[in-house]
């Protein structure tokens, strides 16, 4: 097994990254073998510093860099020897299991559409948020910012790819799956909302328990909430603000210190035929670590297989 990841992706990099592989290498009895794309003259000083596992290591060299805020298709385009293009290259090549990233989030979904490629089946690929339940589990909140506009039938696809992820890779068998509106009852909502309840209602590959609100979602009402992308975009944004002001007023709280993005890593674009991670733009050695852990874990089970059957046309 082979991952890759983008040494040169985000804020902290490369040195967090760098710590990050040096943790996951040291602490899990199996590792994967870790491909480490971006700048030799940056990179090696740091692995003579940290040491991360002989033999358990490769550097693929990378002269260049998509900045955070740079045009992802442009950059993409006249940047292809940049950390992320090479990675999207070792990946549709089959070099490379899975790809990872703390970089330019619109860089990483333009090579997963168009490199990597949407799912037969799939109209629209998805990426989720992590929302902490009251209870102690996880929630998956979809759309969370890459579809602002969607029709009913890619929310009917989100909550297929939902449930299948948090069925695999949480492991509990029959996800509830609940529709974020204004009203519980049926017919409650906007357009899109009432035109898609009956799909989801209709739908035999999930587990549809009806509308949900607001106040539901820090819940364990739903494991699975799904809305268009403007709305989860939005709640994203709620919850990291509820994650700063706590910190801000040095509250300690069991509850609110899951809202720590680091403690899951990334999150994978569903819907695509690789494992593909992206991470939060200030990722530090944990979130690095904890996402190579999820691609394993992805790998592993083979994800993308479970997804692949659910697509097809005649299940």
């Amino acid at each position: 097994m082979k991952i890759a990841l983008d040494m040169m992706g985000g804020d902290f990099a490369p040195l967090e990254a760098i710590k990050g592989v040096c943790d996951y290498l040291s602490s899990t009895p199996d590792p994967a073998h870790i491909l480490m794309i971006g700048d030799e003259t940056q990179l090696q000083p740091l692995i003579q510093q940290y040491q991360p596992a002989p033999g358990r290591f490769t550097v693929i060299h990378a002269p260049q860099v998509i900045g955070m805020h740079e045009h992802p298709t442009k950059a993409l385009k006249e940047k292809q020897q940049s950390s992320i293009a090479i990675g999207f290259h070792l990946l549709a090549t089959g070099k490379a299991d899975a790809l990872i990233s703390a970089g330019n989030t619109g860089a990483m979904l333009v090579g997963a559409l168009y490199s990597i490629k949407p799912i037969e089946g799939v109209t629209r690929p998805t990426i989720g948020a992590y929302m902490p339940h009251e209870n102690g589990e996880l929630g998956l909140l979809l759309d969370a910012g890459i579809n602002a506009d969607c029709k009913p039938e890619n929310l009917e696809q989100f909550a297929i790819l939902g449930s299948l992820f948090v069925q695999k890779v949480w492991n509990r068998p029959n996800p509830k799956v609940g529709l974020l509106n204004i009203g519980e009852e049926e017919g409650k909502g906007n357009l899109l909302a009432q035109a898609t309840y009956p799909l989801l209602k209709e739908n035999k590959l999930i587990n549809f328990i009806g509308n949900v609100e607001g106040r539901d979602v820090f819940l364990d009402k739903a494991d699975v909430i799904v809305c268009e992308g403007f709305t989860g975009n939005v709640m994203l944004k709620m919850a990291e603000s509820i994650h700063d002001i706590v910190k801000r007023r040095n509250i300690h709280d069991d509850y609110f210190d899951r809202f720590e993005f680091e403690k899951y890593g990334g999150v994978p674009v569903l819907g695509v035929n690789k494992p593909v991670i992206i991470g939060h733009g200030i990722s530090t050695a944990p979130a690095f670590k904890n996402m190579i852990l999820l691609s394993q874990k992805i790998i592993d089970i083979d994800l993308i297989a479970s997804i692949k059957s659910s697509f097809k046309k005649d299940a």
